[in-house]
C-alpha cells in the first residue's frame, strides 16, 4: 500500500518503536508475509511481524486508545490500540498496563512482552506490513525533528510537579535497572514469587490514609499523569510514597536478584540481602 498524506500518524513519542533497545539493533525474527514456520518448517501467511523482545517494557506510539484485549492460542495475550484510522496489536505479552478503553499518550508504557512481541497493524480494516507502518511514523519524526519540533528521547507519563527523593543522584541508574528489571518485579509480584514487605505495606497505607484526612488528593482537574489530582501542596507525599517504592524495587533487585546500586556499600547491601 502506498501513504498517502492523510494516512501520516502523528507521533510526538520522539521514536518509532514500541520499545527501545539499548545496547544493540532491533532483531526481527519474523517478518510479514508468507513464511515457512522456524519449528515445523510448515509455509503459512504471517500477519505481522516478530521481534525478539524478551520481556520489555512496551509503549504507546501515538495517542489512542486501548479498544481490545484479549488471549487466544494465536496470539496468547494481547492488546490492540487505536490511533485515528490505524488499529495496532501487540501479542504475545507477560502483563498489561493500559486496559480496554483507556486513553494513552505517545511514549506510556502500556505492557510487558513475553519472550517475544508480535505486532499486526491495520488501517481502515486493511491489514498493513508493520514495518511499513514504523517506517512511516521513524520518516514522520525524522522529518519533524528536521524542523526542530520534536525529540528523539522516549520519555514516561510523570507526574508534572518538582518530587526529590533520597535516590536522585542515582536516578540514571535506577533508571536503568527499572527499564531491565521492572517487568520481573511486577511479574513476581502478581505470581507471588516476591511480596511487598509487610512495614512498606503499613507505611505506604498510613501515608495515604493521613493524606486522605487532609484532603491531599483532587486538588486540581485529575489526569492519566496525575490520576489523584495531586497539586503542589502533596509533593512531600508523593516523595515519601516514590522512596518507599523505589526501596522496595532495590530490595527485590537484592534479594531475587542479588542486583545493587554500584553506590551502595558494602553494609547497605548486606542490609538488603538480610532484611529489616
Amino acid at each position: 500500500m502506498k501513504y498517502t498524506h492523510e494516512m501520516i500518524l502523528q507521533s510526538d513519542s520522539g521514536y518509532c518503536m514500541p520499545f527501545e533497545e539499548k545496547d544493540k539493533e532491533v532483531e526481527m525474527t519474523l517478518g510479514y508475509g508468507k513464511q515457512r514456520h522456524p519449528k515445523t518448517g510448515d509455509t503459512f501467511f504471517h500477519h505481522g511481524v516478530d521481534f525478539k523482545a524478551p520481556h520489555y517494557l512496551l509503549s504507546a506510539l501515538a495517542t489512542g486508545r486501548v479498544t481490545g484485549l484479549g488471549n487466544d492460542a494465536i496470539h496468547g495475550i494481547y492488546q490492540v490500540i487505536r490511533y485515528d484510522q490505524y488499529e495496532v496489536t501487540y501479542a504475545h505479552l507477560s502483563n498489561i498496563f493500559a486496559n480496554y478503553g483507556q486513553t494513552v499518550k505517545a511514549g506510556q508504557v502500556v505492557a510487558v512482552s513475553a519472550d517475544l512481541l508480535h505486532m499486526e497493524v491495520k488501517y481502515k480494516g486493511e491489514e498493513l506490513n508493520p514495518l511499513e507502518f514504523l517506517t512511516m511514523i521513524y520518516s514522520n519524526i525524522k522529518s519533524l525533528e528536521h524542523n526542530g519540533q520534536i525529540g528523539g528521547i522516549p520519555h514516561f507519563v510523570t507526574l508534572d510537579l518538582d518530587v526529590h527523593t533520597s535516590y536522585d543522584k542515582d536516578q540514571k541508574e535506577i533508571e536503568d535497572l527499572m527499564m531491565r528489571w521492572f517487568p520481573d518485579y511486577m511479574q513476581d509480584m502478581a505470581s507471588g514469587v516476591y511480596a511487598l514487605p509487610e512495614h512498606t505495606e503499613l507505611a505506604l497505607r498510613n501515608i495515604f490514609t493521613m493524606s486522605a484526612m487532609k484532603n491531599y488528593f483532587y486538588e486540581t482537574l485529575p489526569s492519566m499523569a496525575n490520576p489523584l489530582g495531586m497539586g503542589h501542596r502533596s509533593i512531600p507525599l508523593a516523595e515519601k510514597v516514590q522512596n518507599l517504592l523505589i526501596a522496595d524495587f532495590l530490595n527485590y533487585l537484592a534479594l531475587r536478584h542479588q542486583v545493587f546500586l554500584s553506590s551502595m556499600s558494602i553494609l547497605e547491601k548486606k542490609k538488603l540481602r538480610t532484611g529489616p
